[in-house]
């Protein structure tokens, strides 16, 4: 067992039970969900980022929550980054990032989130001197109780940061399989642009010859030739982002045929300028023109919302029907690397909440 939730981390406040915004968000929220493009850094709110950093002394640029919000103008991917690893700083030992977990996956829990796969950046913090096991097993204590105290399953994925070397990411890698009972997956993320897929193609070999699942961010700020590289060269399960694909034609194709996930991030696509509007985002479109597109938060504490406040945003901006909601939360399982009959369960759960009947071939796409 865990210790009670000290005064340093603060209170756990959980999501109001009425119905913030009329009938849609309750029924958003009870449609069962997966949650499949969260780095969990990105879920340090102001408020604990401050308290840790007065428990750690670490000198932060910000006096106060309302300096620190301020600093979330962000202008591109890079200047969310420059904040992004200064705040991570804060997070020292076993026990910030079982508290940092435990926070998001009861807030998670509380916006309908059955199953949560969670990325998190190994080399942000052993660059800092924090040993991989600490970060390893303040994450597993924290997932192991949200399985037992709200019935959520997970996986936990390992990123890679690109604007480092293959070599280090190799040596990351090492460290990673001597955790392969906890950690799921690797994955790809940090600054797209100039960093292509390709540059760890023999790291992505390794990893899945020891069994390891992948993914990958691409088609964010990168151009569709990333998404390719991903797939081709990375043989990744699923793209993280993958919104400029549909500047691609042949690549929409194949996209479909193949039914890979598009595990895109609205608001957080909003904040980093990939789209000026929300009401200019291409998710409508790429959804209807039959690819397997979910919605995620990202890095919610720095984006301005967490997966319920994701789907509420498009469904407002983008005019989006019940009937695409429910397709939305399908997806998310489907693209999820939880086992057949648990994928099976679930998108059952959705079709009886959604209240409406799949037919045979439509049930085809979601389940092979």
């Amino acid at each position: 067992g865990r210790p009670k939730r000290s005064a340093i981390y603060g209170k756990i406040r959980p999501m109001s039970r009425a119905n913030p915004g009329g009938s849609v968000a309750a029924y958003v929220r009870d449609l069962p969900k997966a949650e499949l493009h969260l780095h969990i850094e990105g879920t340090l709110e102001p408020e604990l980022a401050l308290r840790l950093a007065r428990k750690h002394g670490v000198a932060l640029p910000y006096a106060s929550v309302a300096e620190l919000r301020a600093a979330y103008d962000f202008s591109d991917l890079q200047s969310f980054l420059d904040v992004y690893y200064a705040l991570a700083d804060v997070l020292r030992d076993e026990d910030d990032f079982y508290h940092l977990g435990l926070s998001y996956l009861q807030r998670a829990h509380e916006q309908g989130v059955v199953h949560a796969e969670i990325f998190f950046d190994p080399q942000t913090h052993t660059a800092r001197g924090i040993a991989f096991g600490a970060v390893v097993e303040g994450l597993r204590l924290a997932l192991t109780e949200a399985q037992r105290r709200f019935g959520m399953t997970h996986r936990l994925i390992a990123c890679f940061l690109r604007h480092l070397s293959a070599a280090e990411a190799s040596r990351t890698l090492d460290e990673v399989l001597e955790h392969r009972e906890v950690i799921a997956g690797v994955g790809l993320d940090s600054s797209e642009v100039g960093h292509p897929p390709s540059k760890f193609a023999a790291v992505f070999d390794r990893a899945r010859g020891q069994g390891l699942l992948t993914v990958a961010h691409a088609g964010e700020e990168g151009p569709p030739a990333y998404i390719h590289e991903a797939l081709d060269l990375l043989a990744v399960r699923r793209i993280d982002h993958g919104v400029r694909c549909e500047e691609d034609p042949a690549l929409v194709q194949r996209l479909v045929r193949e039914q890979i996930a598009l595990t895109v991030c609205p608001l957080s696509n909003v904040r980093l300028r990939v789209f000026d509007r929300m009401e200019h985002h291409n998710l409508k479109r790429l959804l209807e023109a039959g690819l397997r597109v979910t919605v995620n938060s990202d890095d919610p504490a720095y984006f301005g919302g967490y997966l319920l406040e994701n789907y509420l945003a498009v469904e407002r901006a983008l005019g989006l029907t019940r009937a695409q909601l429910a397709t939305l939360a399908r997806n998310s399982i489907a693209g999820s690397f939880l086992a057949t009959d648990a994928t099976r369960r679930w998108i059952r759960e959705i079709d009886a909440r959604a209240d409406e009947g799949l037919h045979d071939a439509q049930w085809n796409n979601y389940v092979v």
